[in-house]
Formats: structure tokens, sequence, C-alpha cells
């Protein structure tokens, strides 16, 4: 599957602020909802289901969160980056040991089918030290986008 697709500068936030995962999953979910890409019932599936299965990463170079819910809470496939002002505190995928991440990927997905290869893709991505420098180093929306037309 083409991820690129799932990408737009209308869709990453650099500069959230929240103090919790539920607070940042309120944020999200209505700018997301706002903008047709979710449903209603959106916000308690991803709450749901992050709560059952944590999504949080623990890489050599950036702890980050990869929040997805089930596909019918998804109205068109999509990818939110988000980035907090602070970090908050996650939970790691597989087995719940308790993170800091400042990064969350809020992940569309449509198509079951099309989640392994997405989250590989980010882990990929998130294992190289000279990607994760360039993102660190963006500051604006378009950057972002950029940066992930260019490497996903």
């Amino acid at each position: 599957m083409d991820y690129k697709s799932m990408f737009s500068s209308e869709l990453i936030d650099l500069a959230v602020e929240a103090s919790t995962e539920l607070e940042a999953f309120e944020i999200v979910a209505a700018k997301l909802q706002a903008k047709g890409m979710v449903n209603n019932y959106y916000l308690e599936g991803i709450t749901k289901r992050e709560a059952e299965f944590p999504t949080g990463l623990i890489t050599q170079h950036l702890n980050i969160a990869l929040p997805h819910s089930d596909p019918e809470y998804i109205n068109q496939p999509f990818v939110f980056v988000c980035r907090l002002n602070k970090g908050i505190i996650c939970r790691q995928m597989g087995d719940n040991q308790e993170l800091v991440a400042r990064d969350l990927f809020f992940l569309g997905i449509k198509d079951g089918k099309n989640q392994v290869g997405l989250l590989q893709a980010f882990m990929d991505l998130f294992m190289q030290e000279d990607f994760v420098r360039k993102y660190q180093a963006v500051s604006s929306s378009e950057e972002m986008y950029r940066l992930f037309m260019e490497n996903i």
C-alpha cells in the first residue's frame, strides 16, 4: 500500500498542549472529527483499544506512540502527526512498560490488513538515527509533511 496518501500537512500539529494520554487523544479526536476523518465514536474506540493493546514504542533514538482504533471508527485513512509540548506517560506495545513520549502518530487504518505494514514502516523509520535527527529538527507542518513524503 502507498502510505504517502495517508499524510496531509493539515493533519500535523507540532504544538499540542496535553498533560495525559487521554487529553492528547481528546484533542486529536476533536481535530479528526472536525475534518470528517473519523466518526463520533472514535475517541471511545481509540481509548479502549489503547487500554487493551498499548502502542508505545521505545526505540534507540526516540520514544513514540502509534495509537490506532479499530477500522469501524475511521471514515478516511490517515496519519495524524502529533508532537506534544511535553512528554506524557504511555505504555509500551507488548509488555505494558511505562514510557514517556512526546511524539504520537495516530494511525487511521480503514483496512486491517494494512496495519502491520504501516506499523513496521514507522518502526523502521524511527530506528534510523539520521531520520530521527531530521524529524526532531522539523518545526513546521509543511516541513514535516515533506520529511515523511521523502522517507515513508
